[in-house]
């Protein structure tokens, strides 16, 4: 799968403090312009995976400062305009490469849902509301593998905000660290959370590192050169 990151764009992040150096990543939505409204019914959830793990669907809702967050498998075609949507904002473009018609995204989401379980595509919701995309892999079993000293059951983690209104005020950070516990909690095989955001994407390198993450390393990924960021279980041992 394409090893895409967290869409930020623009200049480096402000000083520690400032209100706009949160957020980790903009989308379709403009600034003061709302995403979809709370979902009223949610589409059927997919079985659990072949392994026996709980699935995304399946986490418990985590309160945070921003409301009740959880993640739901993205179903198609019930999700395919919002997604299609976001991925055509240009800054999300810049990264994902997935502008222009529905197929685009769709043949990028489809074979993640009706594969082995490897990569599961998600929405996340705040109250009920989409407002981001998740995709939780085994980056072991990734095309990130050869580039790195991989180690069995390493998670990885691709993600985007959908929304102006939820940039700027810090909902990206804390939904980093939500996802990450969860990550942690339900895969309990896994050492480590990674991600590999584009080196040029300083804002979301930032991201990653308020939210726990460290950058072990850059790495020349098929089409960008990308920060390994890492979130270990437990501290690593000096030396």
């Amino acid at each position: 799968m394409p090893t895409a990151d967290t869409p930020l764009a623009g200049a480096a992040p402000p000083a520690s403090g400032a209100a706009d150096s949160e957020a980790p990543g903009p989308g379709i939505a403009r600034a003061g312009r709302p995403g979809p409204g709370p979902e009223t019914a949610a589409p059927p959830r997919p079985a659990r995976t072949r392994t026996g793990t709980v699935p995304p669907g399946d986490w418990a809702p985590v309160p945070t400062a921003h409301g009740l967050f959880r993640l739901r498998p993205v179903t198609l075609p019930h999700d395919l305009a919002l997604l299609t949507g976001w991925m055509n904002d240009p800054e999300v473009a810049a990264f994902w490469e997935l502008a222009g018609p529905p197929d685009n995204t769709e043949s990028h989401i489809r074979p993640q849902i009706e594969g082995d379980g490897r990569s599961l595509p998600c929405l996340g919701l705040l109250d009920g509301r989409p407002m981001s995309y998740w995709e939780i892999y085994r980056a072991d079993q990734d095309v990130l593998t050869p580039h790195y000293p991989a180690r069995p059951h390493d998670i990885g983690v691709h993600l985007l905000l959908g929304g102006g209104t939820d940039r700027g005020r810090g909902v990206g950070t804390a939904l980093l660290r939500t996802v990450t516990e969860l990550v942690l909690t339900y895969r309990p095989c896994a050492t480590r959370v990674l991600a590999e955001p584009d080196v040029r994407n300083a804002r979301s390198v930032a991201a990653f590192l308020r939210a726990g993450y460290r950058k072990d390393r850059e790495l020349d990924l098929p089409g960008k050169r990308a920060a390994l960021m890492i979130r270990d279980r437990a501290p690593t041992s000096p030396g």
